[in-house]
C-alpha cells in the first residue's frame, strides 16, 4: 500500500462516528480515502447515513496529525499495514461487513489459500480441555491448518503453543496495539509466535487493552477463519460472543461437550443444545464437517501395497476388518483405546488410506 493511501486510511479511521461499515460505503463511492477528505460537503451528505455531524467531523484536520503520528510508529516498528482492498487481506474476513478497513501485523503470517480455524475458550482451562486442545491440533497437523486465537490465558495460549509444537502457523489476534503485549506473562512466547506466524490487530499503538476492545477483537477471530471451535466455556464468557459472531458470519461453529456438572462445559453444552454449534468429539468430526478430506491442497496419494501401521492402528484395523463398519464409541470400547486418542489414530489411518469415515461417526476399512 502506498504511503499516501495508508495515511488517509488512518485518518479516516480516526474520524469519530464513521466506523467500518460507513467507511467502506464512502470508499466504495469515492474510490480512495484521500478523495473522501477532498470531497465537497454537499456531495458527502448525499451518501446514505452520512449526516451533517459526520461531514463536519470529516472536515476536522486534527485527524491528520493523529494519522501522521501513527504512520511514524508503523514505519519505525516495521509494522505491516494491510487495507481491506489489498489482495493479501484475509479473504474470509474481507467479506464481513464490519471488518477493519486496515489491519496491522508483524511476524511471518501467510493466510493465502490456507485452511484457517479459530480456537477459543475459557481462561480457566481444565486438564480435560487442555488435553483435548493439544490432541486436536496434533491430529490435524498433517492437514497443515493455521491456528488462530487471542493470546489470552487458558485455551488461547494452549492452542498457540500446540500449533508451534506441531510446526503449524499460528496467528494471535490482539485487542491492543502492536507496541505492547497482554497479558505480560505471555511476552516469553512472542518470539515463538513470530517465527511460526505472528500477531495481528486493528488497534493503533495508542490503544491499551480494555474490555470493550476484547469483545471488538472477537469479530476478527470469528471472521478470519472458516470455523470457530469452543473448547471450554462457562455459561457466560467472551468465547460465546465469538461463537455468536461466527454464526452471524455464517461460519461453522463447533463446541466440545462435557459433563453437565462441569462449570466450564456449560457454555459448550448450551451451544450444542440450542443448535448454535456442532458437537466436536474428535478431529475426524471437524475434517468431515468442513469437507477437508475432499478439498485441495491435499494431494491424492497412490495407495501403497504394504502400509506400516502402529500397534494401536493395527488393532483398530483388525477389528474393523473383521466386524465391518462400526461406531467410534464401539471401536474405542472394543479396542480399549480412549476416544480422545482414537480420534487421532483414525485420522492417521484415514490419511494412510486404509479406512474411511462415514456419516454418523461410523468408520470402515477401505
Amino acid at each position: 500500500m502506498r504511503h499516501t493511501d495508508l495515511f488517509y486510511l488512518l485518518a479516516l479511521q480516526k474520524v469519530e462516528g464513521v466506523g467500518e461499515i460507513n467507511a467502506k460505503k464512502l470508499l466504495s463511492h469515492f474510490g480512495t480515502a484521500e478523495a473522501i477528505f477532498a470531497e465537497k460537503s454537499h456531495k458527502l451528505k448525499k451518501i446514505d447515513r452520512i449526516g451533517s455531524l459526520t461531514v463536519e467531523r470529516l472536515k476536522d484536520k486534527s485527524v491528520f496529525e493523529k494519522a501522521e503520528a501513527e504512520l511514524r510508529f508503523i514505519e519505525k516498528a516495521h509494522i505491516r499495514a494491510i487495507a481491506f482492498t489489498d489482495k493479501d487481506y484475509p479473504e474470509k474476513l474481507r467479506h464481513c461487513p464490519d471488518s477493519p478497513i486496515v489491519l496491522f501485523s508483524n511476524g511471518n503470517i501467510d493466510l493465502t489459500n490456507r485452511r484457517i480455524i479459530s480456537i477459543v475458550g475459557t481462561r480457566e482451562i481444565t486438564a480435560y480441555g487442555r488435553d483435548f486442545c493439544k490432541d486436536l491440533i496434533a491430529t490435524l497437523a498433517p492437514l497443515d491448518p493455521v491456528i488462530v486465537s487471542g493470546f489470552a490465558y487458558g485455551v488461547d495460549i494452549t492452542a498457540h503453543l500446540a500449533a508451534i509444537e506441531n510446526n503449524l502457523q499460528t496467528v494471535a489476534i490482539l485487542a491492543h496495539g502492536l507496541n505492547q503485549i497482554y497479558p505480560k506473562m505471555h511476552k516469553k512466547y512472542m518470539s515463538q509466535v513470530m517465527e511460526n506466524g505472528g500477531f495481528m490487530t486493528e488497534f493503533w499503538s495508542s490503544s491499551n487493552p480494555i474490555r470493550e476492545q476484547f469483545l471488538q477483537r472477537n469479530r476478527i477471530v470469528a471472521g478470519i477463519s472458516e470455523a470457530t471451535i469452543v473448547i471450554e466455556s462457562a455459561e457466560k464468557g467472551g468465547s460465546l460472543v465469538t461463537a455468536s459472531m461466527a454464526n452471524d458470519y455464517n461460519r461453522d461453529v463447533f463446541a466440545v461437550p462435557g459433563r453437565i456438572s462441569d462449570k466450564y462445559s456449560q457454555g459448550c453444552n448450551n451451544l450444542i443444545k440450542t443448535q448454535k454449534a456442532n458437537m466436536l468429539t474428535s478431529a475426524a468430526d471437524l475434517v468431515y464437517m468442513l469437507n477437508w478430506d475432499l478439498q485441495q491442497p491435499i494431494k491424492p496419494v497412490q495407495k501403497q501395497l504394504f502400509i506400516t501401521l502402529e500397534p494401536d492402528e493395527q488393532k483398530v484395523y483388525d477389528f474393523l476388518n473383521s466386524h465391518g463398519k462400526e461406531l467410534l464409541d464401539i471401536i474405542a470400547l472394543e479396542c480399549s483405546v480412549p476416544v480422545f486418542r482414537l480420534s487421532g489414530i483414525l485420522l492417521n489411518m484415514e490419511l494412510k488410506g486404509v479406512i474411511r469415515p462415514l456419516p454418523g461417526k461410523l468408520f470402515e476399512v477401505i
